[in-house]
């Protein structure tokens, strides 16, 4: 599924949306198509400062955080499109979003965010965390761009 012309790395993420540290969640795009989806990397280290406190002992990358990362890989899709070049992607919903497993530190995560919906500057997708073959996070992302 990797198709190098398609392939982002975090320079090339952070020209696209203005997530900084800590709150950029995404190390890779690893293909996307613009306006339809795109599938993305986060690779899961012991040194998250969220680990700190999340939890002592046992480490648990927050639910909340694994949605955002979700949801900077929706943006990718969104934010390739000519006419929403140069803007930013909020969240304008969740919906049915399910936690089936815990991520840990070593866990390597799949970001895949397809677009249902897009209508104005209104963009729906259907949202999946996967570390190895196993959903850990799935979705219906809504987006709305300013």
């Amino acid at each position: 599924m990797e198709n190098n012309q398609h392939v982002l790395d975090t320079v090339q993420i952070q020209k696209i949306i203005p997530h900084r540290y800590p709150m950029l969640l995404v190390d890779r795009i690893l293909d996307y198509q613009p306006g339809e989806y795109a599938i993305g990397r986060k690779n899961v280290s012991i040194n998250e400062e969220f680990f700190q406190g999340h939890f002592p002992g046992n480490p648990v990358m927050p639910g909340a955080l694994i949605v955002e990362a979700l949801a900077q890989t929706g943006a990718i899709a969104l934010l390739t499109l000519p006419e929403f070049q140069g803007k930013t992607a909020y969240f304008g919903g969740l919906k049915r979003v399910k936690f089936r497993q815990m991520v840990r530190p070593g866990d390597s995560l799949r970001l895949e965010v397809k677009l249902d919906k897009l209508r104005g500057n209104i963009g729906v997708g259907k949202a999946k965390a996967y570390v190895d073959e196993q959903v850990a996070c799935s979705g219906e992302l809504t987006f709305a761009i300013q």
